[in-house]
């Protein structure tokens, strides 16, 4: 385990033990694993403490990951927009990989890291990029936001984003309060936090809009 990631990783509770769930917590893990992720992922291993918030949340978070009308590489810059956001390590280690893999240009994941202003061509990336960061910030998204995202989508995939970017907010929270270690990681890609005794504010995402 690298420096960072033991820096991150003060586990203050314990993961469900696999061999040893309750009746509840088997059902929910036979669920999830079954399903189209096909293993527990981290606030997963949280969430069973509880099992019917797992198994709830398991279920928004599959369709939120694999079945919203939104490309793979939109859902991948809402996440890790989320993630930087609200400075979760192990949520941005997951997705970095993942959203470049789905093709979004490596260099718009660095400037999200670096919270800088991401050089976006494609001009949906740009809506929801700006939809997300307003949310974030404010919890809510001014008309001229709104409107530009309704030019690139319909009313149908602007709930659906919403909804990621309220379930990703749920895992990071989970992550971030509970410190729940990372089980797959990004190695190039650290969002250099201090230490996790410091509480941090929201990490502020620039505007890309002009």
């Amino acid at each position: 385990m690298s420096s960072e990631q033991e820096k991150h990783n003060t586990l203050r509770i314990p993961m469900v033990d696999e061999n040893g769930m309750s009746e509840a917590q088997q059902k929910v893990y036979d669920r999830i694993v079954s399903g189209k992720r096909g293993k527990i992922v981290a606030p997963m291993r949280a969430l069973l403490h509880s099992p019917e918030l797992a198994d709830r949340t398991q279920l928004l978070g599959e369709f939120v990951r694999y079945d919203t009308d939104l490309p793979d590489t939109v859902s991948e810059l809402v996440i890790l927009c989320v993630g930087r956001y609200w400075n979760c390590q192990q949520e941005w280690s997951i997705h970095a990989g993942i959203a470049r893999e789905t093709g979004l240009n490596a260099y718009i994941v660095e400037a999200i890291r670096k919270a800088e202003v991401p050089a976006f061509e494609d001009p949906m990336q740009i809506a929801v990029y700006e939809f997300t960061r307003e949310i974030l910030e404010y919890g809510n998204v001014s008309d001229r936001v709104y409107r530009n995202a309704m030019t690139v989508m319909d009313a149908k995939a602007l709930i659906e984003l919403t909804g990621i970017i309220g379930y990703y907010t749920l895992l990071a929270m989970t992550l971030n309060a509970h410190r729940v270690p990372q089980d797959e990681t990004d190695q190039n890609s650290s969002l250099n936090l201090p230490d996790q005794d410091e509480l941090l504010a929201p990490t502020r995402l620039p505007a890309a809009m002009k």
